[in-house]
């Protein structure tokens, strides 16, 4: 009777490349719940499952956040730069050309009609009044031009700022070193009055000494210095300490203006503010 050979239980070994033997696999082995053993056969030569790696998201923000500092480091260098050479532009015109401002002087004020009549049961009040003024204006700078639009003229009195009196003012140009006068320019009005204005005109009318008066002129100029132009600023003239009497008869009476000061205010308009 002829033996019966069976294979053997191991595996049998692979060469592996370059001749050497490689490693036997691992056997591990498993116990469930019923008792029973499994056996799991490893084999180190398998390659691993793949786990994909967690993905950095602050890498993918690093190039753009560098990008917007470096773009806002420029804009701020380039700005520092800009307001540089414009203050050094302004020192260097300032130096060589000493810029001032006009000067406005008035020479006189005469009062023509100066009256406010009342109704009998005081319901209403009219004021009629009639000024004439002489204006002159001065460009102190020899290398600077002003040109003017025209000037809109208000007389008000200077204890309560009651508008008295309106008028107008022709544009002109006034050159390095120029003077100009204006004679009978005229200001006047013929309005109603409420009884607050009243009230508070009143008392001025009556003074001995005379009604204190205060002229404003408001325009826009522009200045220009050889090719440079700057663009219209709005400025105010305001010509105060003027003593004016009410007339007697049809002759004017002149105001003193011996202690009248004219002062030049830059005007300016932010949205709906005035400055």
């Amino acid at each position: 009777m002829a033996d019966k050979v069976f294979p053997s239980s191991k595996p049998t070994a692979t060469a592996a490349p370059g001749g050497a033997a490689a490693p036997p696999p691992t056997t591990t082995s498993t116990t469930t719940n019923g008792g029973t053993t499994k056996s799991h056969l490893i084999n180190p030569t398998a390659r691993l499952p793949y786990r994909p790696q967690p993905h950095n998201r602050r890498r993918n923000y690093r190039p753009r956040r560098n990008y917007c500092c470096c773009c806002c480091f420029w804009i701020i260098l380039i700005i520092l730069v800009l307001a540089l050479l414009v203050a050094i532009t302004g020192t260097v015109l300032y130096v060589l050309y000493r810029p001032h401002r006009p000067s406005f002087t008035l020479a006189s004020l005469r009062i023509h009609r100066l009256k406010l009549k009342t109704a009998a049961d005081s319901s209403s009040s009219h004021l009629s009044t009639l000024f004439n003024l002489t204006l002159s204006s001065k460009n102190p700078n020899s290398h600077l031009s002003f040109s003017y639009d025209p000037f809109v003229i208000s007389c008000v009195t200077s204890n309560g700022d009651v508008l008295i009196g309106n008028g107008t003012l022709p544009a002109f140009v006034s050159d390095g070193k120029d003077e100009s006068t204006f004679r009978g320019v005229t200001v006047a009005s013929s309005s109603d009055l409420d009884a607050e204005t009243v009230n508070n005109l009143r008392p001025e009318l009556k003074k001995g000494n005379g009604v204190s008066l205060k002229v404003e002129m408001d325009t826009k100029v522009t200045a220009k210095m050889g090719g440079l132009k700057s663009k219209k600023v709005g400025i105010r003239v305001t010509c105060d300490g003027i003593k004016g009497v009410v007339p007697k008869g049809k002759s004017p009476a002149a105001a003193n203006v011996s202690g009248a000061k004219c002062k030049v205010d830059l005007r300016i308009k932010i949205w709906k503010w005035t400055f």
